[in-house]
């Protein structure tokens, strides 16, 4: 992929227990920098392709697909909640001889970073939260607003219109994307669709799983936030900035949606090199 290329990304395989995980890989793979990227809800490894061609080569990021997600392992018949997906990435983690590393994650793979350094915090050095799930926002997003209606779920994709309106709903300003690739993707989403929704059903009935556990995080940890994100409302950093008890800081990106490492892939990565100066 042409994309991968240019951001100097590699994609290695490895199988922990039951899956068969795929993973793309860029930057010095003897550095003691590591930067563990978690994608999320319908995403995958790709998600932080862009975002990689702006961290430099003396740090070494690693972007897996999560279990039932892009092209590792589907397996009828097991949970995957924010609280497994969190024991499987440690065991991923072990299994690539990670020590001590740095996580970011979007979404739900920022709900999943979260529970992950309040379990793990002696591995993790820092952690940023890109839009993450997991807490109940103050106010309700336009998403929420939607689902409390009783119309479709946007985030569940059925039909080319489906997919065209997700991408509405998920950036201010939606990146490029060539009629062939905009064609795959489409049909991924709707051939997904069934078993996204079981996913999705499973990560509600765990509630706002991170909320309760944001004092227990110890690593310095930085949040960004699109202030135009309408699947998960930017009032949620409200919550952060009171619970949050190690060392932060919090940014809400003006003309920004859900997903900024996408939409605006070099500002974040200047914005994360920035804060990793810091600290």
């Amino acid at each position: 992929m042409w994309e991968r290329s240019r951001s100097g990304l590699s994609i290695k395989e490895i199988s922990v227990g039951e899956f068969k995980w795929k993973y793309s890989e860029a930057g010095n793979r003897n550095s003691e920098q590591v930067l563990l990227a978690i994608h999320g809800f319908g995403g995958d490894k790709d998600h932080w392709t862009r975002f990689a061609r702006y961290i430099p080569n003396e740090y070494r990021i690693i972007s897996p697909d999560l279990p039932g997600f892009g092209e590792n392992s589907r397996i009828e018949g097991l949970s995957y909640s924010i609280e497994e997906q969190v024991e499987r990435l440690h065991e991923f983690a072990k299994s690539l001889e990670l020590k001590k590393y740095h996580i970011i994650g979007n979404s739900m793979g920022g709900a999943i970073a979260g529970v992950y350094s309040a379990k793990y915090p002696d591995e993790i050095l820092t952690l940023t939260l890109l839009d993450n799930a997991g807490i109940k926002s103050p106010e309700p997003s336009e998403v929420m607003k939607i689902v409390l209606s009783g119309k479709p779920n946007p985030l569940l994709v059925g039909s080319v219109e489906d997919f065209d309106r997700l991408i509405a709903f998920s950036f201010v300003k939606p990146p490029y994307l060539p009629r062939t690739l905009k064609s795959y993707f489409v049909e991924r989403a709707v051939s997904n669709r069934n078993w996204n929704e079981h996913i999705l059903q499973q990560i509600r009935k765990e509630g706002y799983i991170l909320e309760p556990l944001l004092p227990k995080i110890k690593s310095p940890t930085f949040v960004i936030w699109g202030k135009q994100d309408n699947i998960i409302h930017h009032s949620c950093t409200i919550i952060l900035e009171q619970k949050l008890k190690s060392k932060k800081k919090i940014m809400i990106l003006p003309d920004v949606g859900h997903a900024p490492m996408i939409e605006q892939p070099e500002e974040t990565a200047n914005l994360w090199m920035g804060w990793i100066g810091e600290n």
